[in-house]
């Protein structure tokens, strides 16, 4: 089991990344560590922030895709429809963009800082563009 640890604002969480539902998606992301982007608040799907990949295509389709992550779930989308991205929920979501709803992997889930989440999210939404960074634990 692949343990992540990520920052994001002020914020630290755990994570695991979900190697059985998705392989493929968790061994793309492995490959990107340690990952250090921003993070924003979403446009169209809820409680929710996502990293914009633009057109990077990283050769994946779907696999354990979801379209309403749970509160802590990251989901990848692969692009297609819209750009590609990661999500992570901190309140309820349902995946869209301008096109409509969409479908992602589910591939980490955090497990420590969970507290945390909706504190993030509104800080995201009412500050602005965080600072993340994913690490391997």
């Amino acid at each position: 089991m692949t343990k992540i640890k990520i920052t994001a604002g002020p914020y630290a969480f755990e994570a695991v990344l979900e190697e059985q539902a998705a392989p493929k998606t968790c061994e793309i992301f492995r490959n990107l560590l340690p990952y250090k982007e921003r993070i924003i608040h979403v446009r169209w799907s809820g409680e929710g922030c996502w990293i914009p990949l633009g057109e990077q295509d990283f050769g994946l389709t779907f696999e354990n895709a979801t379209s309403y992550p749970a509160p802590g779930q990251f989901i990848f989308y692969p692009g297609g429809y819209s750009e590609t991205e990661m999500l992570l929920a901190y309140g309820g979501v349902r995946f869209a963009s301008k096109m409509g709803q969409l479908a992602g992997n589910h591939f980490m889930t955090i497990t420590k800082g969970q507290e945390n989440l909706v504190a993030l999210g509104k800080r995201t939404l009412w500050e602005g563009a965080q600072d993340i960074l994913f690490e391997r634990l």
